[in-house]
């Protein structure tokens, strides 16, 4: 796409269209590779099926936007508020998350027939658009949403492919194996007040503002994220059978849950393989640990002597580290090793666990409204991750960006940047 097309100079509903249409068209172009079985199996409660996203990113739209807004619109089927809700409850009552995998129906056809649907609407509703709408701000927060879920799609099918004893693949051609990383580094920085948090200048989620100060203590970051060798090493020296790393709830979901190793990591007679978007394939020492829960990441972090970094740590150090990064514009799908010295990955390659809990920033206030939901009830129980991956959109991330997961989450593409304090 043109930066003509995206340019600020545009009118919004023009700019809009643009971005709209790309989204829209991306979301599809990564389904296209799965069959109809493939889109409709879901492999566990916190996943969702192929095709259940690519509906529930049309029923946004059309919720949110289109009934209240598009002239004359009628609503593709109504049961369908009632199948795609995701967690609105002010929306109301919808089909439970656990058994999204039991709707055979609709099928994928109606599905994309829905979606397409719905583009055609909103593309009627910008084109009549000829200056501020008062759709404006939920168009862009639908675009964004719809490209969590791009990132989403690919975690889920991962997750649902791994357990086919056939290790299917979602694309056959796989990455080329990585050079071995650059040695690591320890990044210092001075701390003092300093002020994190979006400055509205670009989309944010409501959560990433109000921008405000805290303060820091000196500190260093690792240069570049834990790789894949040097996790092993943990395993080997005996870091899921010795309780003097782990939190206590770790060590419970540890012995619970039997984890020996991150998730999609098996050992084939004396050789590790990892299950990948491209199949199995060779554990490779150079790549970036991927799938570890946040119990994993700080129980590494203390077998190190080091720690994970706190989110505001973080935000402070990605704001003066180069803005690259291995995220789904590449194609690779899969972390790949750093290959510059100095601070490198802090955007795509894995979403990085930090040691900050999920709660709201100083001044936060939840939209009105549905939209409320979006963010704001889920500041429990949750831990920050940071940095994007190499399934997130890259206009998608920014340094503000705080995702969040349950300290026990693996499938999602998490992983470890070390911290230490300089005091």
């Amino acid at each position: 796409m043109s930066d003509l097309l995206l340019s600020s100079a545009l009118p919004s509903g023009a700019r809009h269209a643009a971005k709209l249409g790309a989204v829209r068209a991306f979301t599809e172009q990564l389904a296209a590779p799965l069959s109809a079985e493939d889109q409709t199996i879901q492999s566990m409660p916190d996943a969702s099926p192929t095709k259940w996203h690519l509906a529930h990113t049309s029923w946004f739209f059309e919720t949110f936007i289109l009934r209240s807004y598009a002239p004359r619109y009628s609503v593709f089927d109504p049961a369908y508020e009632y199948l795609f809700n995701s967690y609105y409850e002010a929306v109301g009552p919808r089909h439970p998350r656990p058994q999204r995998g039991l709707l055979s129906r609709p099928g994928v056809d109606e599905i994309m027939a829905y979606r397409h649907y719905v583009t055609s609407a909103m593309a009627a509703l910008l084109e009549i658009q000829a200056g501020p709408a008062p759709w404006d701000d939920l168009v862009e927060l639908g675009i964004h949403h719809e490209q969590q879920h791009q990132e989403l799609l690919l975690m889920d099918i991962k997750h649902a492919l791994s357990m086919n004893p056939t290790s299917p693949a979602y694309l056959s051609s796989a990455p080329a194996y990585p050079p071995p990383p650059v040695p690591m580094e320890w990044i210092g920085f001075e701390g003092g007040l300093v002020g994190i948090g979006h400055e509205n200048a670009g989309f944010s989620f409501d959560n990433e503002g109000p921008r405000h100060r805290v303060w820091l203590e000196p500190f260093a970051l690792g240069s570049r994220l834990v790789t894949s060798g040097e996790y092993l090493a943990f395993i080997e020296e005996g870091g899921y059978r010795r309780p003097e790393f782990w939190l206590s709830a770790g060590w419970e979901r540890v012995n619970a849950l039997d984890w020996r190793a991150p998730l999609y990591w098996h050992k084939s007679v004396d050789a590790w393989q990892v299950f990948t978007l491209f199949g199995n394939r060779p554990l490779q020492a150079a790549e970036p640990v991927c799938h570890v829960s946040f119990y994993e990441a700080a129980a590494f972090a203390k077998w190190t002597g080091k720690r994970l970094p706190r989110e505001a740590e973080w935000e402070v150090a990605a704001a003066k580290a180069p803005r690259r990064g291995n995220t789904a514009e590449t194609g690779l799908f899969h972390p790949s090793a750093a290959s510059q010295p100095g601070l490198v990955q802090m955007i795509g390659d894995v979403w990085e666990w930090t040691a900050s809990p999920y709660v709201a920033y100083p001044g936060y206030r939840e939209p009105a409204g549905a939209i409320g939901e979006y963010n704001g009830k889920f500041m429990a129980n949750q831990m920050v991750l940071r940095g994007g991956c190499a399934v997130t959109p890259p206009d998608h991330v920014r340094t503000t960006y705080r995702n969040f997961f349950p300290p026990d989450a693996r499938w999602m593409f998490g992983g470890i940047r070390l911290a230490e304090d300089l005091t």
